[in-house]
């Protein structure tokens, strides 16, 4: 049974910066994480950054030029670093893999952004 554990999150100042971090157990050879999403409080659940097929990244155009996406896969961790961080970034960010076939979510990790 694969585990995701999101870690890095906590409240920081506009302009901040946050390094969020995902670590997988108990997964197979076929595992891939998937990307990082967020969800504001009475909204739905966003994507924010993932991996091409060809592993070049995609990021949501809000976090743009702000947010990087790294993985790296000796250590199993998935990594999203923010920069330059806005109250409209505050949210629960998800990290989300997927392993042969069914797909799988962390608990969260709060990140919360004042002005």
């Amino acid at each position: 049974q694969v585990q995701l554990v999101e870690s890095g999150g906590g409240l920081v100042q506009a302009g901040g910066s946050l390094r969020l971090s995902c670590a997988a157990s108990g997964s197979g050879f076929g595992f891939n994480f998937m990307g990082w999403y967020r969800q504001a409080a009475g909204k739905q659940r966003e994507l924010v950054a993932t991996f091409s097929r060809g592993g070049s990244t995609i990021y949501t155009d809000a976090v743009k030029g702000r947010f990087t996406i790294s993985r790296d896969n000796a250590k199993n961790t998935l990594y999203l670093q923010m920069n330059s961080l806005k109250p409209e970034d505050t949210a629960v960010y998800y990290c989300n893999g997927l392993d042969f076939g069914s797909y799988y979510w962390g608990q969260g990790t709060q990140v919360t952004v004042s002005s």
